[in-house]
């Protein structure tokens, strides 16, 4: 059964600024260039009928462009084990806008989604349980914390599939009024 998420595509240009900081910290499963994205909603596993009611009401989600950047890196963990590391989306009032919108179609839809804040971000590398890095997370970090990619414009969002670490576009959705 397919994972779901809806997301906002990075864009190539974004995605080669980004393939940059993938260096230096042992252990770290770097994601691919073409696996970047900024989710904005987790629907877990998803088929049937809740799945093509998520495709059909997705599409009436309407909202202009809105400019895009990244801004920082982050380290995410669970206690002292780190879990990714990510490129962080600098704060838009229009992403969290569409974030709150797709969040709320998915619930419509009879999804069951986790109560989390949202933290917009491309993840970079994700680490095993019990993977060595050392200092060089704090390196990594120290090196990057300026780093900042963009601005570009989204103009579309899109539902993805993800089996066995591969992600597939299923439907885009334009931005446009």
């Amino acid at each position: 059964m397919p994972r779901l998420f809806i997301a906002l595509p990075v864009p190539e240009e974004i995605a080669d600024e980004l393939v940059t900081l993938q260096a230096g910290v042992p252990d770290a499963r770097w994601v691919p260039a073409e696996n970047f994205h900024v989710t904005l909603c987790f629907a877990g596993e998803v088929q049937g009928g809740p799945m093509r009611d998520l495709e059909e009401e997705l599409s009436d989600i309407a909202g202009p462009p809105f400019p895009v950047a990244v801004a920082g890196v982050e380290q995410f963990s669970s206690g002292k084990q780190p879990r990714a590391l990510v490129a962080l989306v600098a704060k838009n009032d229009r992403l969290d806008w569409l974030q709150q919108k797709v969040s709320t179609v998915a619930r419509n839809c009879g999804i069951e989604l986790e109560r989390r804040k949202f933290r917009p971000h491309v993840t970079l590398a994700r680490f095993s349980q019990g993977a060595e890095t050392g200092h060089h997370i704090a390196q990594f970090m120290a090196s990057h914390s300026t780093f900042q990619a963009g601005p570009w414009v989204a103009d579309h969002f899109a539902l993805y599939s993800s089996r066995n670490g591969l992600y597939r576009e299923e439907a885009a959705y334009d931005l446009a009024f």
